[in-house]
């Protein structure tokens, strides 16, 4: 089944498609910061469930079948990793207003249909959400290996590679 939604680059513009008509674009240089919302550990693109882009008047809520959080985000991977405005947040804590949620179950919260929500509507709320970041996906795969070594929560005296000076000792006359 084949989704009607995509992104796109086009040169320095993100495009939203839906059954291939152009139906939104905003310049990439616009974006102040984008929040992905994910279920489970946030570590696979199958995790994430919306992005919310925020540009300076505005949000545009992008759901997970337009692709942003893939094809759009990795294109262009430098572009991402430069800006430093790439953020996380788990669902559970992610709420939105009743009217931008969807879901085929009526007392569950889904992800929000694509839209454009006015700065002052969603500002307030974000601002509370627990952001995890700024990080890439690439910055947060080696986060997740780097946890997942045996004594990662361990500061360890130094680094690999890395030399450590004491402090002279004192002798007792």
């Amino acid at each position: 089944m084949r989704t009607p939604w995509h992104t796109a680059w086009q040169g320095p513009d993100l495009v939203v498609f839906r059954d291939d008509t152009e139906v939104d674009r905003f310049a990439a240089a616009q974006i102040e910061r984008v929040v992905f919302v994910y279920r489970g550990h946030g570590d696979t693109p199958g995790d994430l469930i919306y992005a919310v882009v925020e540009l300076p008047d505005e949000y545009v809520l992008l759901p997970v079948e337009t692709g942003f959080a893939g094809r759009v985000n990795f294109e262009r991977l430098d572009f991402w990793a430069e800006k430093q405005c790439i953020y996380w947040v788990p669902e559970s804590k992610a709420s939105l207003p009743a009217r931008l949620r969807r879901s085929v179950w009526l007392l569950r919260p889904g992800a929000p249909s694509y839209t454009r929500v006015p700065r002052s509507e969603l500002q307030a709320r974000i601002e509370q959400w627990p952001l995890e970041g700024p990080q890439t996906w690439e910055q947060r795969k080696w986060m997740r290996i780097a946890n997942s070594r045996p004594f990662a929560g361990l500061n360890p005296i130094t680094q690999p590679g890395e030399l450590t000076e004491h402090p002279p000792t004192r002798r007792r006359a």
